[in-house]
C-alpha cells in the first residue's frame, strides 16, 4: 500500500461527491419533463411507438409493459444472433452464434447483465454488436433507471397506486440521459486512443518474427454505454484490461468514474423528488462507506500479496509480507491500487467490466468483489437496480426499527404494512435462492464440476461467483470457469432473468403500494432516517442480511483458501 494508491483513490471519492449534485439535477430534470431541449424527435418517437406519453400507469400495467418490452427485444437479438450469418456488417464471416450461447447472450444484455461465455472479437459480427448488444446496453439501462424512478415516485405520490409511464420513462432515460452522455464520452475515449472503426483486422509481425492478429472495431462507443449504462461486458475478451478499450491512466480513471456517476447521481435526484435532500445524502453515505470498505480490503489484501510467494523470493520489491504485492491477473500499467479500485467499483455497480482478472487475486481480495454482489448491489449499484435495492433495504431497516419502538413502521409519511413487508422480504429471498441452489446443484452435478479448471475451495468459488454475478446482473466472470458448456450457458442464462425480473415484479408492487399509501404526520413513533443512527443502523441490515445468507458458502469458498494460503498450500 502506498501513498500514490491512496492518493488515486481519494481523488476518485472526491470527484464523486463533486459531480452528484449537478449529475443528479440532471437526472431529475429527465425524468419530471422538465428537461425538453431534444422534444421534436420526442414527440416523434411517441407518434412512431403509439406512446401515451401523458398516461399514468397502474403499477400492475407498468409491470406488464416492462416485462413485454423485455421479452421482445430479448427475442429478437436471439434471431439475430442466430442468422448473423447471413446478415450484412460481416466482413470475418462470423457464423452464427449457437443456440445455447444465443439464448444465454440474449437473456444476458436484456437483463442489463452483459455476462459473456463468448470472445466478442472473435465470435460476434460488427452488425450483432452495433445493432443488439449495444442497443440493449442502451434500453436495460434505461429500464433500470425507469424502475427507481417509479419506486421513487410510488414513495412520494399518493395516487392510487399509479407510478408514471414506463414507456415514457425508458424513452426520456435513452434520449436525454444515456445516448447524450455516451456520445461525449465515446469523443473522449477516441481523442485518447480507444478504436472506432469498420477495419478490417490487422496483421503485424513481431519482434521474434511471429504473426500476431490484432482485431479491429467499433470499441469506444460501446465502451462508452458499457461504463455510463453499468453494462459491462467488452468488445474484447481481455475487456477494459485491453489497451484498444483502455488506453491510457485517464481513461482508465474516467470508465470507473463513469460507473458510478449515474447511481451517485441519482441518489441526489431521489433526495430531491422526496422532498428530503437530507436522507438522500444519509442513503449516498451508507452506500460510500460500504465502498470505502470494501476497496480498502481488497487493496489491503492485494498489496500484502501470497505469502506463499514471499517464502520462496519470488517477489523482490517492498511490501512486509509480500515484496511488490500480488500483481498476478493485473495490468502493470494499472497496478494494484487502479486494479483494487476498478474491481470494487465495478462489482458495487451491476456493471461487470474489469481491468483485473479477478481469478487471480488472493482469497480475500477475490472475496470482496463476490461480497459487493451478494449484498444485493446496493453500494450505488448499477443505474437505476442500485437505488431500488437499497430503497427496500430502507424499508426493511424502517420496519425493524419500528418493531424496535413497539410502533407500526413510517417511511417518510407513510406507514410500512404487511403487504409492503411481504414484497420487500419477496425481492430479498429471490436473490440468494438463485445463486445457493444454481452453486448447490453445480458442485454436484457431474455436468457443472466438468466445467472447472480449479480443486477445492477455489473451485467452490469460482461457480459460487459466476452464479453471483449472473443473478446480481453483474456479468464480471470470475474465469476459471468454463462458461460455454451446455450446462452453464443454459443456468447461467436462467439465473440472469430470475435475477432481473423474478426480483423486478415485487419492487413494482411494492411502488405501488406505497403509492396507495396516504401520508401521515411524524410522530413520537418515527425514526428518523437523516441522521448518523440511520446510516448505521442501515449499514448493518444490510451486512447481517448478507452474512446470514452467504457466510456458510464463503466459509468453504474463500474464507478456508485463506487460512490454508497461510499454512502453504495452493488451489
Amino acid at each position: 500500500m502506498t501513498m500514490n494508491g491512496w492518493l488515486q483513490i481519494l481523488l476518485f471519492s472526491a470527484v464523486l461527491l463533486a459531480v452528484t449534485k449537478p449529475v443528479g439535477i440532471y437526472v431529475l430534470k429527465v425524468y419530471d419533463g422538465s428537461f425538453r431541449w431534444l422534444a421534436p424527435l420526442e414527440r416523434i418517437t411517441y407518434r412512431l411507438c403509439g406512446i401515451e406519453p401523458e398516461e399514468d400507469q397502474h403499477w400492475t400495467r407498468y409491470a406488464a409493459s416492462m416485462l413485454i418490452f423485455s421479452a421482445v427485444s430479448m427475442l429478437a437479438t436471439y434471431v439475430v444472433l442466430r442468422l448473423q450469418h447471413a446478415l450484412p456488417l460481416n466482413p470475418f464471416n462470423r457464423d452464427a452464434v449457437p443456440a445455447r450461447q444465443a439464448f444465454e447472450t440474449a437473456a444476458s444484455f436484456t437483463t442489463n447483465t452483459n455476462w459473456q461465455s463468448y470472445a466478442g472479437e472473435t465470435t460476434m459480427s460488427y452488425f450483432s454488436q452495433m445493432t443488439q448488444l449495444a442497443f440493449h446496453n442502451f434500453v436495460s439501462a434505461a429500464t433500470g433507471m425507469a424502475l427507481a424512478v417509479a419506486l421513487v415516485r410510488g414513495i412520494a405520490r399518493h395516487s392510487a397506486g399509479r407510478i408514471g409511464n414506463f414507456w415514457t420513462d425508458l424513452v426520456r432515460g435513452t434520449l436525454y440521459l444515456f445516448v447524450p452522455m455516451a456520445i461525449v464520452f465515446a469523443i473522449i475515449l477516441v481523442q485518447q486512443g480507444t478504436l472506432q472503426n469498420f477495419s478490417s483486422y490487422v496483421t503485424v509481425h513481431t519482434l521474434e518474427g511471429a504473426k500476431q492478429v490484432l482485431a479491429m472495431g467499433p470499441v469506444a462507443s460501446q465502451e462508452a454505454i458499457k461504463e455510463l449504462g453499468t453494462n459491462g461486458g467488452g468488445f474484447f475478451n481481455a475487456n477494459s484490461a485491453h489497451p484498444f478499450e483502455n488506453p491510457t491512466p485517464l481513461t482508465n480513471f474516467l470508465q470507473i468514474l463513469a460507473i458510478f456517476i449515474i447511481p451517485a447521481g441519482l441518489v441526489y435526484a431521489f433526495g430531491r423528488m422526496v422532498k428530503n435532500q437530507k436522507h438522500g445524502w444519509a442513503i449516498w453515505s451508507a452506500m460510500f462507506v460500504l465502498f470505502f470498505a470494501g476497496v480498502t480490503t481488497i487493496y489491503w489484501a492485494e498489496a500484502r500479496g501470497n505469502p506463499i510467494h514471499a517464502a520462496r523470493g519470488v517477489d523482490v520489491v517492498a511490501s512486509a509480507t509480500n515484496p511488490g504485492g500480488n500483481m498476478e491477473g493485473k495490468e502493470v500499467r494499472f497496478g494494484i491500487a487502479n486494479s483494487a479500485l476498478y474491481a470494487t467499483v465495478t462489482t458495487d455497480a451491476s456493471c461487470g467490466c474489469v481491468n483485473s482478472m479477478h481469478d487471480s487475486f488472493t482469497p480475500i481480495g477475490g472475496m470482496v468483489p463476490l461480497v459487493n454482489m451478494q449484498l444485493g448491489e446496493v453500494i450505488f449499484g448499477g443505474v437505476g437496480s442500485g437505488l431500488y435495492g437499497m430503497l427496500v433495504m430502507v424499508v426493511l431497516t424502517i420496519f425493524i426499527a419500528g418493531l424496535m419502538v413497539g410502533r407500526t413502521p413510517e417511511y417518510l409519511g407513510k406507514k410500512i404494512q404487511s403487504r409492503e413487508i411481504r414484497m420487500a422480504m419477496l425481492y430479498a429471498l429471490i436473490f440468494p435462492a438463485s445463486i445457493l441452489l444454481f452453486s448447490a446443484s453445480s458442485v454436484v452435478l457431474p455436468m457443472g464440476l466438468k466445467g472447472l479448471n480449479n480443486a477445492g475451495p477455489h473451485g467452490l468459488t469460482e461457480i459460487l461467483y459466476a452464479f453471483t454475478s449472473t443473478t446480481a446482473n453483474n456479468g464480471s466472470a470470475f474465469a476459471g470457469l468454463t462458461g460455454a458448456t451446455y450446462y452453464y450457458n443454459t443456468t447461467l442464462g436462467l439465473a440472469t432473468l430470475i435475477g432481473r425480473f423474478a426480483m423486478h415484479v415485487p419492487m413494482v408492487a411494492l411502488a405501488g403500494f406505497l403509492a396507495e399509501r396516504r401520508v401521515v404526520p411524524e410522530s413520537a413513533g418515527t425514526f428518523p432516517v437523516t441522521t448518523p443512527l440511520f446510516v448505521a443502523l442501515l449499514i448493518s441490515v444490510i451486512l447481517i442480511v448478507g452474512a446470514l445468507t452467504f457466510f456458510p458458502a464463503l466459509a468453504l469458498g474463500p474464507i478456508v483458501e485463506h487460512l490454508v494460503m497461510g499454512a502453504g498450500k495452493l488451489f
